[in-house]
């Protein structure tokens, strides 16, 4: 099922602001919250919609690329992005700085259920350098990658043999501090964060000596990353979870790969079409004959009609790039140049001088003198 679009799920427009985005977000997210909404499923995912689009749009980084590449250029397709992406606890991670501790919405927003949050750790952000026939074909690589690992001496809790813990006696493991306020609209229920214990609802009594009490560990990680076909220089695709892990125990972030495109040494690349200069001389283009150009996984033949002119353009259809939307894939499209030599021989010039008087060699007007635009309308019609 096609993917909806964020704005739309927002109901903002491309120049909203950052506080429209968050208004409209707010808003939507109320209405959908599954602690008004019990047991709605509908009602749920509808959460998760809205949470997925506004995380994109609210990071200028992100709004960018989806403003550029679609859905596609922030990781959807490649990481199972969506809503079905998103668990619940990972929305409430994120967002919930949105509606605030203190904020008559808390009894909706965790205050009133208990819900603790879930820390996700950091980003990380490699560049990856991919050849033409990789980015048109797709790739599977395999990279070695720096990242905070849940430490597996103490499970990640940051004690001793993973045992040494004490429920946090001020928040009495809740990890959240409640209070009642009575205010002139009636009583209003807040929470705020544990400072005692952060809000993870346990002490540490004697550290892991494995990790120091942080419960994770520094560790060289080789990841397989499989790149899709079609992919574009500056494109930045996202593996979900393979970012750091916070200290002591929450989600990993995520692993944020940037494409590069290495230049290839005799075709270019245009949109999803890669373009070769072909040189040939006079006498290859008056006779014609079989040629060899490079392609993207080798060489291939083609012929050369006689009496060809420079400037023509020749198309391999389908011998182009994959679109990463799955729109079809590009051509090759070879572009005829003539070689003029710079020095003759005398024998040369003898012969040159018989024949360019011939009434064969003498320009003439029409289909043969059609334009560079003229050529290539004719190429795509």
């Amino acid at each position: 099922m096609a993917k909806k679009d964020y704005y739309e799920l927002l109901g903002v427009d491309k120049n909203a602001t950052a506080d429209e985005l968050k208004k409209a977000y707010r808003k939507l997210a109320i209405k959908y919250h599954p602690d008004k909404n019990p047991g709605d499923k509908e009602a749920e995912e509808k959460f998760k919609e809205i949470a997925e689009a506004y995380s994109v749009l609210s990071d200028p980084d992100k709004k960018a690329r989806y403003d550029r590449f679609g859905h596609q250029g922030v990781g959807g397709g490649f990481n199972g992005g969506g809503a079905g992406g998103f668990n619940m606890e990972d929305i409430f991670s994120q967002f919930g700085d949105i509606f605030g501790d203190s904020s008559p919405f808390s009894s909706f927003f965790g205050g009133g259920g208990g819900r603790r949050a879930v820390r996700k750790g950091s980003d990380l952000r490699i560049k990856l350098k991919l050849n033409l026939e990789e980015v048109a074909n797709g790739v599977e690589k395999k990279i070695k990658v720096k990242r905070y690992v849940s430490c597996k001496t103490c499970s990640g809790n940051g004690s001793k043999n993973g045992s040494s813990l004490q429920t946090c006696t001020t928040c009495n493991g809740s990890g959240q501090i409640k209070r009642v306020q009575q205010t002139m609209l009636g009583q209003m229920v807040t929470t705020n964060t544990c400072h005692t214990c952060n809000g993870e609802g346990k002490v540490v009594v004697e550290r892991c000596e494995a990790c120091f009490g942080e419960g994770r560990v520094l560790e060289e990680d080789i990841l397989t990353i499989k790149i899709p076909a079609g992919v574009g220089e500056g494109m930045q695709l996202s593996m979900s979870g393979k970012g750091n892990v916070p200290a002591r125990g929450g989600v990993a972030g995520d692993l944020l790969i940037q494409i590069e495109e290495e230049e290839h040494p005799t075709l270019k690349r245009d949109g999803n079409n890669v373009v070769y200069d072909l040189m040939l001389n006079f006498a290859d283009l008056a006779l014609g004959g079989d040629v060899e150009v490079p392609a993207i996984n080798g060489r291939v033949k083609i012929n050369i009609k006689a009496g060809t002119q420079a400037g023509e353009i020749l198309r391999l259809k389908g011998k182009g790039i994959k679109d990463i939307n799955g729109y079809g894939v590009g051509d090759q499209l070879i572009y005829i140049n003539v070689y003029t030599p710079k020095q003759l021989t005398a024998e040369e010039r003898s012969l040159l001088e018989k024949i360019k008087s011939s009434p064969n060699f003498q320009p003439k007007a029409g289909s043969e003198g059609k334009g560079f635009f003229s050529k290539m309308k004719d190429l795509f019609n």
